[in-house]
């Protein structure tokens, strides 16, 4: 599985984003790769899941074939894990 964490710049933010993601797939025992990366390189790849803020999720639109997961505070592993889990098991 392919996941993209993803905000404005690819750099900071999504890095954060990326580190709290790979956290909370690991206690879920689900194996994927995680990459951050910038919301206007995110419309081009082939991913699996992309997980970012709604404002950013808005912007991407119908740019992708993703699941795209809305998360609004980077730092709470249980809204990423509540987040995640739905979109692992739809």
């Amino acid at each position: 599985m392919k996941i993209l964490a993803v905000c404005g710049l690819g750099q900071g933010t999504s890095l954060i984003l990326r580190m709290n993601v790979e956290t909370v797939l690991r206690d879920m025992g689900v194996d994927a790769d995680v990459e951050h990366i910038d919301v206007s390189a995110a419309r081009s790849m082939n991913v699996d899941i992309i997980v970012t803020s709604q404002e950013l999720a808005e912007t991407l639109g119908t740019d992708t074939s993703a699941k795209v997961v809305i998360v609004n505070n980077y730092f709470d592993n249980a809204e990423i894990k509540n987040a995640l889990s739905t979109a692992i098991n739809s």
